[in-house]
């Protein structure tokens, strides 16, 4: 009861969710350079879902299944609908999602399994896969509502239509863990039994438990956070953010009717929202003097779009981060792989693969 009252008096005063402040890019999230400044590792269009598979780096371009070998990225296999999420267990199966909805195991204890349509048809926007050992899959679906290539839309339609899914590949069977939850982006096996989850509409880590319940992990982050990845180490993880927040974007989000009429009237890439590259248009909402001087970008510019990775611990706390400001292209940072000392990005905005060194979750 106390809750709906509380909700109601913060719509009015602004506060809490409804509050349109931001955190501060400060502590161990102060923003530098270090994406923009890596090594390129190769260009190439639109790298995502990065995984490790025993000594192999995968990861998609399209409906491309990709393998980079040192750093000459090669095709392993295409398939007819665009790849939405890749996850790799220890026994080296590999787990690919369509477009489509489809699932799909090459290697391992269950090669050759995939999904009958009528359970495909469940899982209309699979953002993010996760092995708990080598017969349980657990699949997060960003939403009902909207497919993935539509996650703009789904932002400013503030919709929570996601929902978390595991799929016991042994008895073929799919169960819904957890529902109503703001875009699922990346997901996460813990030493607990419970899955820790990247909700994005709500910028925070969510811990889902064997039977369901939520949890809040790390909340109020300054972006749109993504997929989840393992460090090498085996203690903490790699958390990608694909797009910031800003003010400007929180109070679009209160503003129903102009929302509406923007959606409505004007091309989703020039929408008052995040974009996962960096400016290119002059018609994009934010320009002029508040981005640049005397022609030139400033790196403190108030941006749609940056490139950002967070180091946790094992306890999902901020230990490290690594940026590509507002005058950067290596935007949209939606997956990370780690292979020893060198952390594998992948710039969904910013067509490349990049090199990052660092030295157990700090930069090197």
């Amino acid at each position: 009861m106390i809750a709906p009252i509380r909700n109601f008096i913060d719509r009015i005063r602004g506060n809490g969710r409804h509050a349109i402040t931001t955190p501060p890019m400060d502590g161990v999230l102060q923003p530098n350079t270090l994406i923009e400044d890596a090594p390129l590792l190769a260009p190439i269009s639109r790298p995502d879902n990065l995984v490790r598979r025993g000594e192999e780096m995968l990861f998609s371009s399209g409906n491309q299944l990709m393998r980079i070998n040192g750093t000459t990225p090669e095709p392993v296999e295409a398939f007819p609908h665009a790849v939405n999420a890749l996850a790799a267990s220890t026994g080296n199966a590999l787990a690919i999602a369509l477009m489509d909805g489809s699932v799909i195991v090459r290697g391992g204890k269950h090669d050759g399994f995939s999904l009958d349509q009528r359970q495909a048809a469940s899982l209309t926007c699979i953002t993010a896969l996760c092995f708990s050992g080598e017969d349980r899959l657990h699949i997060c679906q960003g939403s009902h509502r909207n497919p993935l290539s539509e996650w703009k839309r789904d932002l400013m339609e503030r919709n929570a239509a996601g929902s978390v899914w595991t799929l016991d590949l042994s008895q073929k069977s799919l169960t819904k863990i957890a529902s109503d939850l703001a875009f699922p982006y990346g997901i996460l096996a813990d030493d607990k039994d419970s899955l820790v989850v990247s909700e994005s509409w709500q910028s925070r880590l969510i811990s889902i438990d064997p039977s369901g319940n939520v949890r809040p992990v790390l909340e109020d982050l300054p972006g749109y956070p993504a997929r989840l990845a393992p460090q090498s180490s085996g203690r903490g993880a790699w958390l990608s953010v694909f797009a910031p927040r800003s003010q400007l974007i929180e109070f679009v989000l209160r503003e129903d009717k102009f929302r509406a009429d923007m959606m409505r009237s004007i091309p989703s890439d020039l929408w008052m929202a995040p974009s996962l590259t960096a400016p290119h248009s002059f018609l994009e909402p934010l320009q002029g003097g508040g981005l640049k001087q005397l022609g030139v970008m400033k790196p403190w510019a108030p941006t749609r779009s940056f490139g950002l990775i967070i180091s946790l611990d094992e306890n999902f706390a901020p230990v490290a981060s690594w940026h590509s400001r507002a005058d950067g292209t290596r935007h949209g940072i939606t997956s990370v792989a780690d292979r020893g000392e060198e952390l594998v990005a992948g710039s969904l905005g910013g067509d490349a693969l990049v090199s990052l060194r660092h030295s157990g979750g700090l930069p090197a």
